[in-house]
């Protein structure tokens, strides 16, 4: 069995290999989904290198954090749906918020960030898939949200996040990144901060990177399956 660092190598040599055989001129970052998993866990990829870990659960990431106060570089991020009871300590935790698809949410957020801490950075997450049952805002809801996150003073707006359709088909997973990009380079083009698309997971970060992703999402692949 491969050590956590030993796969995390292989997905940064997949990564690469993939942005070198593509042509891709893009930056491409990793996050390192670890939740589910142990403090220890994100402890062993960090000394392998990776420094941007993504939570769903607020309390569950409070709790590794307080474990690792030594690793004073690590990012944490929060890509799970944002309940309102929770924003305090998601403010309190991390570092970035990928997740954001309401106002009253960003209120919250701004409110309760520590101002001795730097800006909370945010992505507006697009529903675009237009299921009924996935978080997220419509794309018709992003540039009056990206304005209101703009306008507070304790967050700043980076980006946009996406979760995909749970599809096999390369057609309707490239229209679907296809739709985010534009979205993105039009939030780019009216915000100097905008430097982020979140999209791509284990079954589509290639097709995702192709499309212009600048971070993708990976988990199993770094700290093998859940409990």
């Amino acid at each position: 069995m491969k050590t956590i660092a030993e796969q995390l190598q292989s997905v940064y040599q997949a990564i690469h290999n993939y942005c070198t055989q593509s042509a891709s001129e893009q930056k491409v970052n990793l996050l390192a989904v670890s939740k589910k998993h142990s403090a220890q866990a994100i402890r062993d990829a960090y000394q392998a290198g990776q420094r941007a870990f993504g939570e769903n659960y607020a309390q569950e990431a409070a709790t590794k954090k307080a474990e690792l106060t030594d690793l004073t570089d690590i990012e944490w991020h929060f890509i799970g749906p944002i309940q309102s009871n929770k924003t305090r300590l998601i403010s309190e935790t991390f570092d970035w918020v990928q997740s954001l698809d309401r106002e009253k949410i960003a209120r919250r957020l701004n409110e309760q960030r520590d101002p001795a801490l730097p800006a909370l950075n945010i992505c507006l997450q697009i529903n675009i898939s237009d299921e009924d049952n996935k978080s997220g805002i419509h794309r018709d809801e992003l540039f009056a949200l990206a304005k209101t996150v703009d306008s507070l003073p304790h967050l700043t707006l980076r980006g946009l996040m996406s979760i995909g359709s749970a599809t096999d088909d390369p057609h309707l997973q490239q229209a679907e990144f296809s739709q985010m990009y534009d979205l993105f380079i039009q939030l780019q083009q009216q915000y100097a901060s905008v430097d982020t698309l979140s999209m791509g997971m284990s079954g589509d970060w290639q097709l995702a990177i192709k499309s212009g992703a600048t971070m993708i999402r990976l988990g199993t692949a770094i700290f093998g399956t859940r409990d």
